[in-house]
């Protein structure tokens, strides 16, 4: 660049018009053989970064500057530049290679590719525009292009930055490219690991220690992620892609961030404020700036938050670097640490420097000198405060060595604690973390051994504290061990073992009121009986202060490896199977998977039943309700039907009662009110005199907000209040009956239904039901399934029907299943009814068929019903 910017402009101009319309061709370069290609390329300056393609087309060759190595750093310019080559495919073979410009901080970036005189292909990408799309996913600029044997493409690249204008310019074989970007992104990810567990480190040790020295260090640490994950595109590629605003600020915030923590990590670890008041000032003042400067980042404009950050740099990295010498000579040991860990650092930050002014050539240690400085810095503090905790636990052990007495009596704790840990503290028996690290040991060293895990419980135990104290009971729990450990004994084929004391294991306590053995089962060849003729010696009463206790223990067991491969699983399984009644001679119940109630699949019904409600996944069916005075449909009944992508249809009663343990029912009925009304005011619309039903539960009944939720559904679908019907069960009624009845009270003020679902199977008051605002009392169907045979029922149900009429509630039968239970019903005095008997539960498609066809056969099966 001898030439100034004006007269290399003016000379470009001149040569302009001076050249022919014709396309320069530059010295291609020739692909021939693998080995890596020696890319060049020419450039021109663009000072006013106006200048079109067909321009640069127009330029002859004398206007274009070569660059031989590949690689241009024309430091801090607004000019935009262009760069021009050619590359010739002289292999027999097609290739595919990517042109990379290995600077990831340029702003915009376009690629043109000539084939010929042709333009066919033209790629622009940078870090002002959004990350995706691009043609490789890589924080580099990179453009894909193809070579037939024999042919030649021109490039022609237009970069433009605010920042550094840093060109290395590369052509790849597309494969050589992947490996080597591969085993590039290996170091970068294999530092940033390093970094991420010095962060972690030092995050433990703070909130071990909770000394801010090591708060401050991870974060600065965190503030060099920050800048270099930014600085190398990966935050943009990986974290806000859409967003290259964010990666700028995020560029720039990462600047004051690492600055102010090193800042305040620097005058914490070399105590600056005891030995150099100057220097702590001009910390200080440091701080503040660096705060200044944060806020700076997030609001200036970029250029004008980038000199800024220059100019922070400038100071913070020449503070600090005279901050180590000038602890060190006040005789503070760490600051020969800090001298020696921020030199590597000020090379490197020199050193890129460097290379973005363009004193220094674009190569390895240029690209990657701040990144190595920063590296070595990171060890060598770490190393420092490894020092530092090292020295101070070692002044702590100096000082505690002067008492021996004190540390006899930590080493005698520390024994009782692990006793603790490992023993039960009444019965002295080993406890389950023994339990389980013996059986794991066994099952690993026997893989194709026969064992059996043997659990027992007291089923008492919490009856005889509260009758006996826990004084007495300790007593009889010590009683019982012994009991059992002698049983155990006896028996060879229970599993035996000797700790570090030299005391024998058999009998182990899970749990305070639970037991656990190991059996070999193949010695024990199949014949339990000693093992059960043991425990129905346990199963006698325990003599006690002249009484005779009862314990009712409970015995499970779980084979190895039929039901389970490891301790904890084979103890869950033998608990399981404890609950399972015997069915055998023994007294043990064994587990069997096919009465293991105790799924997984339990414990995610609810997470999928409520990701089912988001996607529709639930579906309302419908029961009809007749009226046995005219014989007409007057009602619906909306049912929630279940069918799971995986477990097929999954039972009401399977999910309902877990929705209303966890709180799960309130969406639930909130999304079948909604699909209710909507089929109301939709399919069902042609029928106004049809009213809805639906359930709710206690728990809805105390949920906020469901009032004004159903009235404004009903105000956007135009139904009147009345068609819609609230069933909750007598047992959800009396939950709370104060709060109950008021918040039902202020349901039925807006014009809604009230029905009382399964009457007479609760404990109801009958002075309490009267006080409900009910518009209607449902029969349980446990009262009408024998009403037909059992005069009892019959009874039963006539004196339910009169005292509900009485207090002027509407009647309606559930259950109801043939026409004999109909008529009676109807002779009884009960107003409506529903069942299997005049309609199973159906989707709305086949409930629309159905109400179609009783509305043309009224006369043939209700009307004869009604007339008999």
């Amino acid at each position: 660049m001898i030439l100034t910017r004006t007269l290399r402009v003016s000379f470009a101009l001149l040569c302009l018009f001076a050249c022919t319309l014709a396309q320069a061709e530059p010295q291609p370069i020739t692909v021939a053989d693998d080995s890596p290609i020696q890319t060049r390329f020419e450039f021109w300056e663009d000072p006013q970064g106006q200048t079109d393609l067909a321009d640069i087309l127009a330029l002859p060759d004398s206007a274009w500057q070569p660059q031989a190595s590949g690689s241009a750093s024309f430091g801090m310019t607004p000019s935009a530049y262009w760069l021009r080559l050619a590359v010739r495919n002289a292999t027999p073979e097609q290739l595919n290679l990517i042109a990379e410009l290995a600077y990831s901080q340029l702003d915009d970036v376009v690629f043109h590719v000539f084939d010929g005189q042709s333009r066919v292909h033209r790629f622009a990408t940078g870090d002002t525009r959004p990350f995706y799309p691009r043609e490789v996913e890589h924080p580099h600029m990179l453009l894909r292009f193809a070579l037939a044997p024999q042919q030649t493409k021109t490039l022609y690249v237009r970069v433009e930055t605010a920042g550094p204008m840093i060109l290395p310019l590369k052509i790849w074989r597309e494969n050589q490219f992947f490996g080597a970007a591969s085993n590039e992104q290996k170091l970068h990810f294999f530092y940033y690991g390093c970094l991420v567990v010095i962060v972690l480190i030092n995050l433990a040790v703070f909130l071990t220690l909770r000394e801010r020295l090591y708060l401050y260090y991870a974060l600065a640490i965190s503030g060099y992620l920050l800048f270099f994950a930014s600085s190398e595109g990966y935050s943009f590629q990986l974290l806000y892609p859409d967003a290259p605003w964010l990666h700028a600020r995020a560029l720039l915030a990462s600047m004051p961030i690492l600055a102010l923590f090193s800042v305040l990590f620097c005058r914490s670890f070399l105590k600056v404020a005891s030995h150099s008041p100057r220097l702590d000032l001009a910390m200080r003042a440091m701080i503040c700036f660096e705060v200044v400067n944060f806020a700076a980042a997030l609001t200036l404009d970029y250029n004008l938050a980038m000199k800024i950050s220059a100019l922070s740099a400038l100071v913070f990295f020449s503070l600090l670097f005279v901050a180590g010498p000038i602890t060190w000579a006040a005789g503070v040991r760490a600051g020969a640490f800090f001298t020696l860990a921020w030199t590597p650092l000020t090379i490197g930050v020199l050193a890129t420097a460097g290379r973005a002014l363009g004193f220094f050539p674009v190569n390895f240690m240029t690209e990657y000198a701040m990144q190595i400085g920063s590296g070595l810095e990171a060890f060598i503090l770490t190393l420092a405060l490894a020092d530092r905790l090292y020295r101070e636990r070692e002044d702590k052990i100096q000082a505690q060595a002067h008492s021996l007495r004190e540390e006899k009596a930590r080493s005698d704790a520390q024994h009782r604690l692990t006793e603790a840990m490992t023993h039960d503290a009444v019965t002295g028996l080993p406890n389950r973390n023994r339990f389980e690290r013996m059986v794991n040991e066994q099952l690993a060293n026997d893989p194709d051994g026969q064992f059996m895990v043997g659990v027992a419980r007291i089923t008492r135990l919490d009856e005889i504290n509260r009758t006996l104290g826990l004084t007495r009971s300790e007593r009889l729990l010590k009683r019982l061990a012994q009991q059992m450990t002698s049983l155990a004994a006896q028996l060879p084929n229970v599993h035996h073992n000797r700790d570090d004391q030299g005391r024998i294991e058999c009998v182990y306590q899970l749990s305070g009121d639970c037991f656990g053995i190991l059996v070999r089962a193949n010695q024990a060849s199949n014949d339990f009986d000693s093992l059960n003729e043991a425990l129905t010696l346990l199963s006698e009463p325990v003599p006690l202060d002249n009484l005779a206790i009862e314990l009712h223990p409970k015995f499970g067991s779980a084979r190895y490896p039929n039901h389970g491969t490891s301790a904890a699983l084979l103890i869950r399984n033998a608990h399981v199977g404890m609950e399972i009644a015997p069915r055998g001679p023994y007294a043990t119940g064994f587990y069997s998977r096919d009465l293991d109630i105790y799924s997984e699949g339990r414990l995610t019904l609810m997470s999928d039943l409520r990701e089912a409600l988001r996607t529709d996944q639930t579906n309302l069916y419908y029961q009809p309700k007749l009226c046995l005075q005219t014989g007409r449909v007057i009602g619906l009944e909306a049912l929630i039907r279940w069918h799971h992508p995986h477990r097929g249809w999954v039972c009401p009663a399977d999910f309902i009662p877990l929705a209303e343990d966890t709180g799960v029912i309130t969406e639930l009925t909130r999304w079948a009110i909604a699909r209710g009304l909507r089929d109301l005011a939709g399919p069902l619309g042609h029928l106004p005199k049809l009213d809805l039903s639906i359930n709710i539960s206690a728990r809805d009944l105390g949920s906020r907000g469901l009032k004004e939720r159903i009235e404004t559904l009903l105000a956007d679908h135009r139904i009147e209040p009345g068609r819609l019907t609230l069933e909750l069960t007598e047992t959800a009624a009396m939950e709370d009956p104060e709060k109950g009845l008021q918040a039902l009270k202020a349901l039925a003020n807006t014009g809604l239904g009230v029905s009382i679902d399964d009457f007479g199977s609760g404990y109801s008051s009958l002075s309490y039901l009267k006080e409900l605002p009910a518009t209607e009392i449902k029969l349980d169907r446990a009262l009408i399934t024998d009403v037909c045979t059992s005069e009892s029922s019959r009874v039963i149900v006539e004196t339910a029907i009169n005292m509900v009429h009485g207090l002027g509630y509407r009647v309606i039968a559930e259950g109801v299943e043939d026409e004999d239970t109909a008529r009676l019903l109807k002779d009884l005095g009960c107003d409506h009814l529903q069942g299997y008997w005049l309609c199973h539960p159906l989707p709305l498609a086949e409930l629309l068929d159905w109400l179609a066809q009783q509305g043309m056969a009224r006369s043939t099966k209700f009307m004869s019903f009604l007339t008999v």
